[in-house]
């Protein structure tokens, strides 16, 4: 999922950054927050890695094996949350199914290097990546439009800047756009 020079950079800080912000986040009251917050954070975490440039880290080709390993068992526990009828946890489940078909796409190319044509396949693009993209292009269109005050207030705001609303869906939007950005380059 390397994407060319400072644009890479840029992702790798975004993803970087929005990790730190859920491990933060991890600390707040509430085993359903800190359980959500940990698999963003290690979303996160996990894409800032896979955003590296090549030049600078090229990981082995058995990487991209624990890759699908740690984010399979996190779709199905994700598969587990989303039972409930979350769509939260839904969302999750997708993510969690999209990070295993990227390292599955990354340990199929040849070298480990995906994007600028070596994750295509000489049809164009692929049915799960267009799929994905569609669905990621909503999901950031629709949690983007969420950010926008409706004029109305949604009760008193938490004491700490961890809680707010509004910063976890920055958060949330912020994920889902690395996420868009990753998949153009499958």
């Amino acid at each position: 999922m390397h994407a060319p020079g400072p644009a890479a950079w840029l992702l790798v800080a975004l993803c970087a950054a929005t990790s730190a912000y859920c491990l933060l986040r991890m600390r707040a009251p509430g085993r359903g927050v800190r359980s959500t917050a940990g698999g963003e954070a290690l979303m996160g975490l996990a894409m800032a890695v896979m955003a590296v440039p090549a030049a600078v880290l090229r990981p082995p080709a058995w990487a991209w094996v624990c890759y699908t390993v740690v984010f399979g068992a996190a779709a199905l526990r994700a598969l587990w949350a989303a039972r409930a009828g979350s769509a939260h946890h839904a969302h999750h489940l997708v993510g969690t199914l999209a990070m295993v078909y990227m390292a599955w796409a990354m340990a199929s190319t040849p070298g480990g290097h995906a994007g600028h044509g070596g994750g295509h396949m000489s049809g164009g693009v692929p049915l799960v990546t267009g799929l994905l993209l569609v669905y990621y292009a909503g999901y950031v269109l629709y949690t983007g439009t969420r950010l926008v005050p409706a004029g109305g207030t949604e009760g008193p705001a938490p004491s700490h800047w961890t809680g707010r609303t509004e910063v976890v869906r920055a958060c949330r939007l912020a994920m889902a756009t690395g996420m868009l950005a990753m998949l153009l380059t499958v």
